[in-house]
């Protein structure tokens, strides 16, 4: 695991943003700090001054100049951030105004639509003025079912410059996951467009957006972007006035900005909702703000003439972090459509269409490049690509290796791992450090990381629970509806009183690099011996035959025995041959307590809408326990697939 992949020059180094802000705090605090292990600590141990400066070096913007930085309370939750400032959000994503691009909206169809900066605030400065008309005030929800283009950045930069609330699902999603998710929040403006594209269809949405706007009887008003189905009328949507897109406003003048406190709230984003019904969690416009200013700018060192791409939906928190690119003054290239139509080599294309220097995509893509033996480093350009960031599950050192073989040989490889909870990271790549096969360079700034055992003790080289010790801004305001902030507590601070406890198991090793081995939640525990799934798929991704595994714990025999789903390569069937294979592969990289028990072959596996494995579900339905919410599924007829299975009676 200590295999150095790539490693920053000297001259990259001392030209990056993050080396240039550890060179400011030495001179401003008359300190000499040598590296990023030292920035870090300062910024964990000096935390009013390391957001200070942050604060600072990218120019924020104050309506009002903070009383305090921090005021910590008994409990972690009770943190204060900047207390009397206000600000506004949007105001930091619009900031430039020039005529390079801003955003450019690309489609599976091949259309395009790009807007300059001026552009974009001319179209905000419009939209803002029609939602003012229509009384919207600050405070009120404005929600969208919207794919990623430009329409909807420049529906959320129109309502948070007024302090509206913004929320947004992808269209993928079912009527049911929508209203269970707007219905907690009753918003008052729903945007949604009448049609979009995946995979070479064309999906029709007039009838599920009728069927959602009888169940929220809050929406006052529907803003329509025909998007995919350019002969949508208003008139076919029933319930509640309806306008579309070219209708409501005419783009121009000079967008204002309301002044807002810093705990204001900005976002509102859903846990995945595989167990009940989603948790709504609220997010503060000051700490969204700071914590993608540090990550975009810092961490990712992204430039004002950098191009940044993440393949996100409207509906996982990458959207929300892609948007705030704008407030480093980045270029964004937004993809709305299936990342593998109609070939693997769609997105790459863009990277040198678009001259994308960060590219942004989830493990599960790399391994189905790999898989269809693609070779970007051959196919194509890459010129531009010098950062590949990746998150959304770990990233196999297998991953690593092909990145590095196969796409390029001198881009910096940033996994992440971090949360819709703060949506944010805990742990990012960084361009002063090494990346080391299968692990993430290190800890964020100001992001108090460490790993516990169970007595509540850091632990180096074993695995453990993921907290952060210390307050942090981007910390959820709370969950809508929760009054007294009990869930709240009880999602994050349950586990280890007084400390947020993320879920994730993992492992520090030696050094600063960090090993995420799956949610805590679907630790597997044979033997009383706790597991990482992510353990197991790593060495599973050695197999040549399997596309994709699922590993679950099953109850047996008053003990917990490990099963293996796996979906192969077409016209593969598991044999014993096949089985005696996975297993010795598992063995020899791991332990005999890795294996499995049961290798069970699927054709499908079930991944939440964004494109997360649900081990928890998977293990309900092998128990005989009903999945409380299959909305939240982007293929919820897999789950059938592992009920009653012979092999597992």
């Amino acid at each position: 695991m200590k295999d150095v992949l790539w490693r920053p020059t000297t001259t990259q180094i001392e030209a990056s943003r993050m080396d240039a802000f550890r060179r400011r705090v030495n001179r401003r605090f008359n300190l000499q700090l040598d590296d990023y292990a030292a920035l870090h600590r300062w910024s964990i141990e000096q935390r009013p001054q390391f957001w200070q400066t942050l604060a600072e070096y990218f120019h924020v913007q104050w309506h009002t100049p903070p009383s305090s930085i921090l005021e910590e309370g008994e409990h972690m939750a009770d943190a204060r951030w900047f207390r009397g400032a206000t600000l506004n959000f949007a105001e930091h994503l619009l900031q430039r105004r020039d005529d390079r691009p801003a955003v450019v909206a690309v489609r599976e169809d091949g259309g395009r639509h790009s807007l300059t900066h001026n552009q974009l605030a001319a179209q905000v400065a419009g939209l803002q003025q029609a939602f003012r008309q229509a009384g919207i005030a600050p405070g009120d929800r404005i929600a969208a079912v919207m794919p990623n283009t430009w329409e909807t950045l420049v529906a959320m930069l129109a309502a948070t410059s007024l302090g509206a609330v913004w929320s947004s699902c992808s269209p993928d999603f079912g009527s049911h996951g929508i209203i269970d998710r707007f219905g907690q929040i009753a918003p008052r403006l729903l945007v949604v467009c009448a049609g979009y594209q995946y995979a070479g269809k064309v999906i029709d949405q007039v009838e599920k957006i009728n069927q959602v706007v009888a169940q929220l009887p809050s929406i006052e008003q529907l803003l329509v972007v025909p998007h995919t189905r350019p002969q949508t009328r208003a008139d076919e949507f029933t319930g509640k006035p309806t306008t579309l897109w070219a209708d409501y406003f005419t783009p121009g003048g000079t967008p204002t900005f309301t002044a807002q406190p810093f705990d204001h709230p900005l976002y509102i984003l859903y846990s995945s909702g595989t167990t009940g019904v989603p948790k709504c969690i609220v997010h503060r416009a000051g700490g969204v703000l700071l914590q993608h200013l540090k990550e975009h700018g810092l961490h990712n060192d992204l430039k004002a003439d950098d191009v940044l791409f993440y393949y996100t939906t409207c509906g996982w928190m990458m959207w929300n972090w892609l948007a705030s690119g704008l407030a480093v003054g980045a270029t964004l290239v937004l993809y709305d459509g299936s990342p593998l139509h109609p070939g693997p080599e769609r997105l790459l294309d863009l990277i040198d269409a678009e001259g994308i220097r960060a590219f942004g995509t989830s493990p599960k893509y790399l391994a189905a490049l790999e898989q269809a033996a693609v070779e970007p480093a051959k196919s194509h350009g890459l010129g531009s690509l010098r950062l590949i960031l990746c998150t959304g599950s770990p990233l196999s050192p297998h991953s690593y290796d092909y990145v590095y073989a196969k796409i390029k040989a001198d881009v910096c490889l940033a996994s992440m791992s971090g949360g819709t909870d703060i949506v944010a990271c805990f742990v990012a790549g960084n361009p002063l450090l090494p990346v080391r096969r299968g692990e993430i360079s290190g800890k964020g700034l100001g992001m108090a990381v460490e790993v516990w055992d169970e007595q509540r003790q850091p632990v180096s080289g074993a695995k453990g629970e993921l907290v952060c010790i210390h307050p942090f801004p981007s910390m959820p305001l709370g969950f809508w509806g929760d009054a007294d902030g009990q869930r709240y507590r009880d999602a994050y601070f349950s586990q280890f009183e007084g400390v947020w406890c993320q879920g994730d198991y993992a492992e520090q090793v030696p050094g600063s690099g960090l090993i995420i081995h799956g949610r805590s939640d679907a630790v597997l525990n044979p033997g009383g011996v706790r597991i990482g799934t992510a353990e197991i798929y790593r060495q599973v991704e050695k197999v040549e035959e399997v596309l994709e595994s699922v590993a679950i714990g099953q109850d047996w025999n008053n003990d917990v025995r490990v099963v293996l789903f796996v979906r192969l390569r077409d016209g593969l069937q598991l044999d014993e041959e096949l089985s005696l294979h996975i297993r010795q592969v598992i063995r020899q990289f791991t332990t005999p307590r890795h294996v499995p028990a049961v290798i069970v072959q699927v054709s499908d596996i079930p991944r939440t809408l964004s494109g997360k494995l649900v081990e928890l579900a998977i293990r309900d339905v092998v128990h005989g326990r009903p999945v409380k919410n299959t909305d939240a599924l982007a293929n919820p007829e897999a789950l059938e697939q592992f009920r009653d299975r012979p092999a597992l009676r």
